[in-house]
């Protein structure tokens, strides 16, 4: 079965973008990967086809209307559609390998890009969206943010990376950042491929590997090492 997602968005023409190339674009020639891009504004409900309005409250910018986002929403996801709903948001819980494998194991998703100053919060409960963000700063729209996500899912799928341990080994899959990598040549202005790792010894590099990406993790990101603690105790 092929994963499939669905795309609202104000800008269908920025898909599939750079998933047309490489791992992504041969798994979407296989079929492996779907990707429709629908756009919001084809749901608009007045002839000017608008899909924002000012914020109650007064303040800066545009909100994305509810009406037309159910609508959207509505029309791409029937109620028996068992795909899960996302709203790309700088508020979201933060996107994760473990979340990137859970939606590649499933059908799909329908992926809301959101623009302007945000989304009606009356529309993100009627319609059960799940906020994801894709870390702490803010874009202009939620598409390349979308773009980010199924990237990630569909370089998980099954099939699409020629070597199946090749997601295996990264960061974050164990919870830790990835050790650093060496090839040819051997000698590179004046620095070496470190010794263990071409000495053959099969174990003594994976302790290598592990031990540095235990320094790294500390040094780079302690939030990680703190919760790989809190999971030990």
């Amino acid at each position: 079965m092929s994963f499939r997602a669905t795309v609202l968005t104000l800008y269908p023409e920025m898909f599939p973008g750079h998933l047309g190339q490489s791992l992504a674009g041969r798994a979407i020639e296989r079929g492996d990967a779907i990707i429709e891009a629908v756009n919001i504004r084809d749901y608009a409900h007045d002839r000017h086809r608008s899909v924002d309005d000012t914020p109650a409250g007064g303040g800066a910018g545009m909100v994305l209307r509810p009406d037309v986002l159910a609508s959207a929403i509505d029309a791409v996801s029937p109620e028996d559609d068992t795909r899960p709903r996302l709203l790309m948001s700088p508020r979201g819980t933060p996107l994760t390998q473990a979340r990137v494998r859970e939606l590649a194991s499933g059908p799909g998703a329908v992926i809301v890009c959101g623009r302007f100053e945000g989304v009606d919060q009356r529309v993100i409960e009627a319609r059960n969206l799940e906020e994801i963000s894709i870390g702490d700063y803010v874009l202009s729209g939620g598409e390349p943010a979308a773009l980010i996500l199924l990237d990630a899912v569909i370089r998980v799928l099954p099939g699409v990376m020629g070597n199946a341990q090749s997601g295996t080994h990264e960061s974050f899959e164990t919870g830790l950042l990835e050790h650093p990598h060496y090839t040819r040549p051997q000698e590179f202005e004046g620095r070496e491929i470190p010794d263990v790792l071409i000495s053959g010894n099969h174990k003594a590099i994976e302790a290598w590997r592990q031990a540095q990406s235990l320094e790294l993790t500390r040094e780079r990101r302690p939030d990680l090492m703190d919760r790989l603690d809190q999971k030990a105790k």
